[in-house]
């Protein structure tokens, strides 16, 4: 969705439109936009996607706040685990959540990598003996059908197991086709791990995106991060955690905020998240309740919030 169109929306924004979008882009889907009341300045899915002056004064987020640097032995490879390997397939997104931990990339370098790096990035991935590759991005879904079938027929059969993690499902449905099943349902086991944070972001064009994908026996999981704001309320949390397994999707992670630089007014500490997260268990079922991790910025990859909250350095996390 255009500029024109949000501003008319939203004219406060103005003021900081350009200097935000300059560190990083401000795109919206109309399908996601369609999901917003633009007349409440608290809405939890447009805080999620429009600029704020906030982002412009964050004096202590990190530019990676998940150690990826230290564990990434190729350009476009992360490999902090033994058994799972992360691949980027671009720096793309259909729509720019301004909480993002990647959201510090470089603009000014390529978006996507050359056949020669892909080409790199997939040989490291089959000899490094991984269980599991994790097709990630930006996001996987902002490449061609092509391109994805072809990374992941260069994968086997040394990798067992795929994993696409994509947002696209929730904020462009329209991406999940016939077509895009069938390939995935056809390279099986390929699990599908999608992205909503809000039970407003469940739109019928949602459900019938994971229908095709559930139908086609591609199993789905979701991850949501824990945002002030958004989402920091055990009702909002319990009923997304619910509508997910009504409709067949298994939450999988809750994840702690990471101190992106540039999203720290989404911060909540450990231990108000922890609070949260036992309220919301009291409240679920195994099959509805997702794990609360942390990754912290010094590589070691997701911990359980609460079983490692002594080791955490909370100036960090």
């Amino acid at each position: 969705m255009g500029r024109p169109a949000l501003l008319a929306a939203r004219p406060d924004l103005a003021a900081h439109w350009a200097q935000a979008d300059a560190l990083f882009p401000v795109r919206v889907t109309g399908s996601f936009w369609s999901r917003v009341d633009p007349s409440d300045r608290l809405d939890p899915l447009a805080r999620q996607v429009l600029p704020s002056a906030e982002e412009l004064d964050d004096p202590e987020g990190l530019d990676d706040p998940v150690g990826d640097a230290a564990c990434s032995p190729l350009p476009w490879v992360v490999h902090k685990y033994p058994d799972r390997v992360l691949i980027l397939l671009t720096k793309r997104c259909h729509l720019y959540c301004r909480y993002c931990f990647r959201r510090t990339f470089d603009p000014a370098e390529r978006e996507d990598p050359t056949v020669e790096e892909l080409d790199a990035a997939i040989a490291y991935a089959r000899r490094s003996g991984a269980e599991e590759v994790i097709l990630s991005g930006g996001d996987p879904l902002a490449v061609r059908d092509e391109r994805l079938f072809d990374v992941i027929d260069a994968l086997r059969p040394s990798v067992p197991v795929l994993r696409v993690h994509s947002r696209a499902p929730i904020t462009k449905p329209a991406r999940v086709t016939e077509r895009l099943v069938r390939g995935l349902a056809s390279r099986a086991p390929v699990w599908m791990v999608v992205h909503c944070n809000h039970p407003r972001e469940l739109s019928p064009e949602v459900d019938e995106a994971l229908r095709l994908l559930i139908r086609a026996g591609v199993p789905v999981m979701n991850q949501a991060v824990l945002l002030r704001g958004v989402n920091d309320d055990v009702e909002v949390l319990v009923e997304l955690c619910r509508a997910l397994v009504r409709r067949g999707v298994k939450p999988y992670y809750l994840h702690h905020p990471d101190r992106v630089r540039g999203a720290g007014h989404f911060a909540l500490s450990p231990q108000e998240g922890l609070s949260l997260y036992h309220a919301l268990r009291r409240r679920l079922s195994g099959l509805a309740t997702p794990r609360y991790v942390i990754d912290p910025p010094d590589g070691r990859g997701k911990i359980d919030v609460e079983r490692h909250l002594g080791s955490l350095d909370l100036s960090l996390a």
